[in-house]
């Protein structure tokens, strides 16, 4: 087994999309082979209706996949092509674009006027750009969840992971997407395929992500007073770890136990031509793809 050393550290930053939604942008819009087959990740986290409510109204998306996966509060969905549905705490949407779609995402906050969730971009190759769009909506009671004997838990998305496959199945990358909780002080090694890039994204809680013989540590969130690792370089909240290459990652838990999204996909390594909800190969793909959307001709499926 072959330990994956951590790459590089980065901090959501703060953004604004849709109709005025306050949300952090975990990735996107830089250098796309970085993330590959990922292209960006949203982290909506709110507890202001005034923040989040007018949502994402009716939007196109073309080329891509979108992957919605809410912990509290709800959003509701609907598409040109009549779909619609709500996705509640802990449900998952795999909404695969393909030759286009235009639809709208309404959150909703809990009783307490929060909403939390996700939404991640995976790209699509160019033999699969233009195919028929289609929908996953995956109920939380859907998504196989394997714990261990610490008390680590592992909600399965999508890909195999300790005997369990997740619900969400014909996905272009192969991917494996993971909700993953370790207990405080806890370490844990998971395996992950070596052919593919692998993402973490820390969204509670405090941690490292590093083998006792690495010595290279992650950006400094707060001491951690344990001495099984002699630790001291913590990732903690809104912070995206890329990986190196490898087939096993280990992540050893702070004071408060630690979670993360845990995200795997083997790059496409295919040219990205990018504006905004639509990702195509070529610059004259986008440009066509553009006048459809303008000309009204951007939907190829009744």
């Amino acid at each position: 087994m072959t330990f994956r050393p951590v790459a590089a550290t980065s901090k959501a930053q703060p953004a604004i999309e849709g109709a005025g939604v306050h949300l952090q942008r975990v990735f996107g819009f830089d250098d796309p082979s970085l993330t590959d087959p990922f292209l960006m990740m949203d982290d909506f986290r709110n507890d202001d209706p005034r923040l989040y409510s007018k949502g994402f109204p009716w939007h196109p998306h073309r080329g891509i996949e979108t992957i919605t996966y809410v912990l509290d509060g709800q959003v509701e969905h609907a598409d040109s092509l009549g779909n619609r549905g709500l996705l509640g705490p802990g449900s998952v949407q795999w909404m695969t674009a393909g030759s286009g779609i235009v639809h709208q995402e309404m959150p909703a906050g809990n009783a307490k006027g929060q909403m939390h969730g996700f939404q991640l971009w995976a790209n699509l190759p160019s033999s699969l750009k233009m195919t028929a769009p289609r929908y996953q909506d995956i109920t939380a009671g859907d998504i196989p969840v394997e714990g261990d004997d610490d008390a680590t838990v592992v909600k399965v998305i999508t890909g195999s992971f300790w005997g369990k496959t997740g619900p969400v199945d014909g996905i272009a990358a192969n991917p494996m997407l993971l909700d993953v909780s370790v207990p405080a002080g806890r370490r844990k090694v998971l395996p992950v395929d070596t052919r593919a890039n692998a993402l973490a994204y820390v969204f509670a809680g405090s941690g490292t992500f590093r083998d006792a013989s690495d010595p290279v540590g992650i950006k400094v969130e707060k001491e951690y007073r344990g001495t099984e690792l002699n630790i001291r370089d913590m990732t903690g909240n809104r912070t995206l770890v890329r990986f190196g290459s490898g087939d096993e990652i280990t992540v050893q838990a702070g004071d408060e136990g630690i979670r993360f999204l845990l995200m795997t996909g083997r790059p496409i390594q295919e040219p990205v031509a990018w504006h905004g909800p639509i990702v195509m190969n070529t610059q004259e793909e986008l440009r066509q793809a553009l006048l459809e959307l303008n000309n009204g001709t951007f939907l190829k499926q009744a």
